[in-house]
């Protein structure tokens, strides 16, 4: 019932059970998604406990995903302010929240935000920080990583996308220096 305003707060027992939080989304940043936790809420202690609970926001970063440019505008697009996000906890670096983030999409339905930014071809699989190399955990959500990112380079998305025979050709051409030097006289 307790909120938490700073990563230093969070237990670290949470952190070791990968506890699932709930919160509402505020920012997104370069650094990653400032987010309110949102404490389970007991009718009458809650009301009571809002007197002295402290205002701050938690930096949540979406864990095993190096974001491309292009996945920073599709958040933004895709995530509105003040909508309500479950984070899965899985590392606490310095004051900063490595995360599976999941997000309603209906009444039964929800999506990982790290496996859909990859799906759709707007980021890099990396390196999870705070989960040990060893662990079963580390590994199940390494391999759903990879099979998202595998989506997006077979369906040529994003980051992953070729250009077409035509499109290399016409680029051949235009970037050659014959056809440079061509436009260097057409333009005198």
């Amino acid at each position: 019932t307790a909120k938490f305003t700073s990563a230093l707060d969070i237990p670290v027992e949470f952190v070791e059970k990968n506890v699932k939080l709930r919160g509402k989304l505020h920012h997104i940043t370069e650094k990653g998604l400032e987010v309110e936790h949102i404490p389970i809420s007991i009718p009458f202690i809650t009301s009571i406990q809002r007197k002295w609970q402290s205002k701050g926001l938690l930096l949540v970063r979406l864990a095993g995903v190096e974001l491309a440019p292009s996945g920073m505008a599709w958040l933004q697009q895709e995530l509105k302010p003040k909508q309500m996000v479950w984070f899965q906890l899985l590392g606490r670096e310095d004051l900063a929240l490595e995360c599976l983030v999941l997000v309603n999409k209906g009444r039964f339905l929800s999506v990982c935000l790290n496996e859909e930014l990859l799906r759709q071809g707007l980021g890099r699989t990396a390196r999870i920080e705070g989960l040990h190399h060893d662990s079963p955990l580390y590994w199940k959500l390494h391999k759903r990583l990879l099979r998202a990112e595998l989506k997006a380079l077979k369906k040529n998305k994003g980051i992953w996308k070729e250009e077409s025979y035509s499109e290399r050709i016409k680029d051949h051409i235009s970037n050659s220096k014959f056809v440079q030097t061509l436009k260097q006289f057409a333009s005198w």
